[in-house]
């Protein structure tokens, strides 16, 4: 099992603004959510694909995307 592993620091990507997506964490300046983010990856889309139909994304802000949701689940399970 692995254990040591590095996470991308996502705070410098994800951001969430009031009066962008009501709200929502999005990707840096953009309209972008971790949620459409997730659910693109969840619907099989490789991350090559997302990066082509979506230019302003990097690779870094998709693994970004993906901390950020292991975050947040980390954080529910110790609320529990």
């Amino acid at each position: 099992m692995i254990t040591d592993y590095k996470m991308t620091d996502y705070k410098q990507i994800i951001r969430s603004d009031q009066n962008k997506r009501f709200g929502k964490p999005c990707i840096r300046q953009t309209r972008i959510t971790v949620y459409d983010v997730l659910g693109w990856l969840a619907s099989g889309m490789s991350y090559d694909e997302i990066l082509i139909d979506f230019p302003e994304l990097t690779l870094k802000d998709i693994q970004g995307c993906l901390s950020f949701a292991a975050d947040r689940e980390r954080k529910l399970l110790k609320a529990l």
